[in-house]
């Protein structure tokens, strides 16, 4: 599980983990175009449990909203991403706000190093879907390996809610609520339009009704499900 050496069958996670995530200008924008609603997603966590005694994983950690606004509630945050861009921001965030009990991790879902049944809650927002899907199954199985029993799994991401002949409508009115500028037009507060299709067509957000199979192969109790559009889900997952 937590050899050394990297097969040469490995996933590249660095190499999948979108472009746009990569590059310091659009990190240094993120923050302004991405609000992860830490502060309700903080207090979900703490209603199911996270305390002062807990500790917690964010893999895909970002610039670090959820992971700085958790913090302050539970013993332990370790922030795993794989893009040093991202994590050189929240390097500088962390200093700014004098939090000790951050510990920043450049790595990924494969990549990870963990004992088993050593964590209480993992949290993931938009980066599960940078995997496809065989990775992802991988992925969650190490997640859930990890957790300790009864441990919850906090999963938001661009997941699509529909089925396969319905796929063209609704991915082009989703590209169609991207602001219509010329690729790679920067946008401080907003997503363009080929922001979204380079998501659709370059990363690797897949079914829910696929994900789900996933979880219930692995071993997941899902706890609760929300859907709010065609491309959005939200997940508690706990490990059975």
């Amino acid at each position: 599980m937590n050899a050394s050496a990297t097969p040469d069958w490995q996933l590249d996670e660095l190499g999948h983990a979108g472009r746009e995530n990569l590059e310091p200008d659009h990190v240094q924008r993120y923050d302004s175009k991405m609000d992860s609603q830490a502060n309700s997603e903080v207090d979900l966590l703490r209603t199911l449990g996270l305390g002062s005694n807990s500790t917690l994983v964010e893999f895909g950690v970002g610039t670090g909203q959820l992971a700085i606004a958790a913090a302050p509630h539970c013993a332990h945050v370790m922030a795993v991403d794989v893009s040093p861009a991202m994590l050189s921001l929240l390097r500088t965030k962390l200093d700014d706000a004098g939090l000790g009990n951050v510990t920043i991790v450049e790595s990924g879902f494969l990549s990870f190093p963990f004992q088993p049944s050593s964590v209480d809650f993992i949290y993931s927002r938009f980066a599960l879907h940078h995997l496809p899907d065989f990775w992802k199954s991988l992925a969650l199985q190490r997640i859930y390996e990890m957790l300790t029993p009864g441990g919850v799994f906090r999963l938001w991401d661009v997941i699509y809610n529909f089925d396969p002949h319905e796929a063209a409508d609704r991915l082009e009115d989703w590209c169609a609520t991207g602001q219509d500028v010329s690729p790679f037009t920067p946008i401080e507060d907003d997503w363009g339009r080929w922001e979204i299709a380079e998501h659709v067509r370059d990363e690797h957000s897949t079914y829910s009704w696929l994900l789900e199979a996933m979880f219930d192969r692995i071993g997941f109790s899902i706890e609760h499900a929300e859907k709010p559009d065609a491309t959005t889900a939200q997940y508690v997952l706990r490990k059975r």
